[in-house]
């Protein structure tokens, strides 16, 4: 009788090396397959996968090396543990990149022969990998605005003066069009430098994109805030100080690790419809002093509580910011923004919300009590990862 052999992975982005991986295993005997469902991969990968569990399961069930695949039921790198369980596989096999001591343990206990292979590529192909295959498309981040924000435009600071707060995000989910989270800088800096940022003073990157995108000669007459540039280039959490110029008087960092840490912890996005074609978010706005004022006071309470880590406060400073956005400029929630606040806003665990960018449509980031936990129970919610140092 042929043995069981198990091997145990995600194969979201499925390629020629994983193909080899499963024909190099099935050499042992019958292939079986546990693979992580797409709550698990959130779960300890802060996003979420490219192609359901569903699709992953169809994938490798086609491949001919493969006996019968199953979607893991287990949590964390050890989701696999019922499977086997049930399985009761003669070996496991693992890549020499997915080995460790823990799984070598679990199988000694359980009487599991275990097998390490060499990543090697089928002959004549490329070596591939899944880190490889993403590292090959863009990594441009994005920026996530938290508060403050349309202070960066002059015809607003014209009236007091403020500070914008925004955090730079790694791409680990799909950006989309229109959606507020600054793609026309973006699609800017990607026309310069396709796939990363260059290894530059940060500050400086964001002048040179703010600059390039900023054509003296741009047709529209439009000028792009600087906060766009700013949130995309400069790494962790900013806030920047705008006083009647597009360009900051001044720019301060965080990246310190407890609190990018808690920032992650308690924000989530709930994709909605993008704006749409034609949609002027400045159409009724009433720019007054006391307006202009509470949005910088939002913005120097919300830089207060997160500093401090101060959950309530951060919530309530998060919320009137936006609340101040919104009286500044009330077409920032027509369309399909409103029903989704309406939905959005009393559903359990959700403390304040607000439209990325200059709203009418995208997302709505909201401030919650405990992102995984909320992730988790409601498959819309995106995790965010902010951009470290070096990233």
């Amino acid at each position: 009788m042929s043995k069981k052999v198990f091997v145990s992975g995600c194969y979201d982005l499925l390629h020629s090396g994983h193909v080899e991986f499963f024909r190099q295993a099935a050499e042992y005997g019958d292939l079986y397959v546990g693979i992580g469902s797409d709550a698990t991969i959130l779960g300890y990968k802060h996003h979420k996968t490219v192609y359901s569990e569903q699709e992953r399961l169809f994938m490798v069930k086609s491949i001919r090396y493969v006996k019968d695949a199953f979607i893991n039921r287990g949590s964390g790198v050890m989701d696999f543990i019922p499977t086997v369980e049930a399985l009761h596989p003669d070996i496991l096999v693992v890549n020499e990149d997915g080995g460790s001591p823990e799984k070598q343990r679990f199988c000694e206990e359980h009487g599991i022969e275990y097998v390490v292979l060499k990543r090697d590529p089928h002959e004549g192909l490329a070596a591939r990998s899944s880190t490889d295959l993403k590292k090959s498309s863009s990594q441009i981040p994005t920026r996530l605005d938290l508060a403050g924000t349309w202070i960066d435009q002059p015809a607003v600071s014209l009236f007091a003066p403020g500070w914008a707060i925004t955090i730079s995000l790694e791409p680990t989910f799909e950006i989309r069009e229109r959606c507020g989270l600054s793609t026309s800088t973006r699609n800017t800096i990607r026309k310069i430098w396709p796939y990363s940022l260059p290894n530059m003073d940060p500050e400086t990157l964001a002048r040179l994109v703010f600059c390039f995108e900023n054509d003296p000669e741009r047709s529209d007459g439009i000028i792009s805030g600087a906060q766009d540039a700013i949130g995309i280039c400069i790494p962790g959490l900013s806030r920047h100080w705008y006083d009647k110029r597009f360009w900051p008087e001044k720019i301060e960092t965080c990246t310190d690790e407890a609190i990018l840490s808690w920032l992650e912890a308690h924000l989530v996005m709930i994709p909605m419809e993008p704006r749409r074609p034609g949609c002027s978010v400045v159409e009724g706005q009433d720019v007054t002093e006391p307006k202009v004022r509470a949005l910088a006071r939002a913005a120097d309470d919300c830089w207060a509580a997160i500093m401090n880590r101060d959950l309530p406060a951060f919530a309530r400073a998060y919320q009137a910011s936006f609340d101040a956005q919104v009286a500044l400029f009330p077409a920032m929630i027509q369309g399909c923004v409103q029903p989704a606040i309406d939905r959005w806003s009393r559903v359990p665990g959700v403390l304040a919300w607000k439209m990325p960018g200059a709203g009418g449509g995208g997302y709505l980031a909201c401030v919650v009590e405990d992102a995984g936990t909320f992730a988790a129970e409601h498959s819309e919610a995106i995790r965010l990862t902010i951009r470290r140092p070096g990233m």
